[in-house]
């Protein structure tokens, strides 16, 4: 039987404000009563609003992991943590790559770097991306055959960061033997995703989020919804939740070492996510 619940543990989860973070927060909350959660965040692209802040087994950190003195309260009595921290998106790091080295990269090393010789710590679950590692074509969807090499062509900084926190995980679990699992995330949506939030307010980055908030902004403004090239491109829809849940069986059912797609298998062109046929699953899912 796979477990599927957390245990009396303690959780950290960096990025813990953002979207998936403060989704993942509240789900582990609700469902384990005896389970307290580390959130930690620097409110770049996050509102700390997002948190359940009156829950007494939650406490926030407000800061970047690549701060010593955050890290400093990160010790070796806990028992999980997710690295959810990213510099989000690739326009976003298109725009600004050395941000993203700074905010994507960097954090994944100093976080493994300072954990690598905890004993306690029962599994370190690291957040990549599908683009990371898969073909841009328009097959149907499938998940990428793992080998020893990748193609070293990305299109955006974002996607090169990503591949190397992969790589600090292997090496970190190979060197350290810290119980590193990757989870690579599709196109996720859900409540919580803000087109502008933190210090991206007002900053170009406001507009650089997923399809789907993009999509419900425009229509409440009552904004044209354009397709570039005619919404051929296609994607892997994915519910918040649905990643949330994913997460936490890596982290209790995935095995030291191994990667997790986290899909809904269904390959969808943009077109036709916003087409009629899906606005009512989309209206249903998420709050708008």
């Amino acid at each position: 039987m796979y477990q599927t619940k957390f245990n009396k543990a303690k959780v950290v989860v960096v990025g813990g404000a953002g979207f998936v973070g403060s989704n993942l927060v509240k789900m582990i909350l609700n469902n384990n009563h005896d389970t307290t959660v580390t959130a930690i965040d620097n409110l770049m692209s996050a509102e700390k609003e997002s948190l359940p802040l009156d829950n007494s087994r939650l406490n926030f950190i407000h800061g970047s992991i690549t701060e010593q003195s955050v890290l400093d309260q990160i010790k070796d009595d806990e028992d999980y943590i997710f690295h959810l921290a990213t510099y989000h998106g690739n326009q976003s790091s298109i725009y600004d790559p050395l941000a993203d080295h700074a905010n994507n990269t960097y954090t994944t090393l100093r976080l493994m770097d300072h954990v690598k010789n905890f004993k306690n710590l029962k599994k370190l679950v690291y957040s990549s991306a599908g683009c990371s590692v898969a073909e841009k074509t328009f097959d149907a969807a499938k998940a990428t055959t793992e080998q020893e090499f990748t193609n070293i062509k990305h299109d955006s900084p974002y996607s090169i960061s990503k591949i190397i926190g992969e790589f600090y995980s292997v090496y970190y679990y190979n060197q350290h033997q810290l119980p590193t699992v990757r989870a690579r995330f599709q196109n996720v949506y859900g409540p919580g995703e803000m087109l502008g939030a933190g210090q991206w307010r007002g900053t170009p980055a406001t507009v650089w989020r997923n399809v789907t908030p993009t999509f419900v902004y425009k229509a409440i403004k009552g904004i044209d919804l354009p397709l570039e090239n005619g919404g051929i491109a296609s994607r892997d829809f994915i519910f918040v939740e649905d990643i949330c849940r994913g997460l936490i069986a890596c982290a209790l059912n995935g095995k030291q070492g191994e990667v997790y797609n986290i899909a809904s298998g269904k390959d969808i062109t943009i077109a036709d996510w916003r087409s009629e046929e899906h606005t009512s699953e989309l209206q249903s899912r998420v709050d708008i």
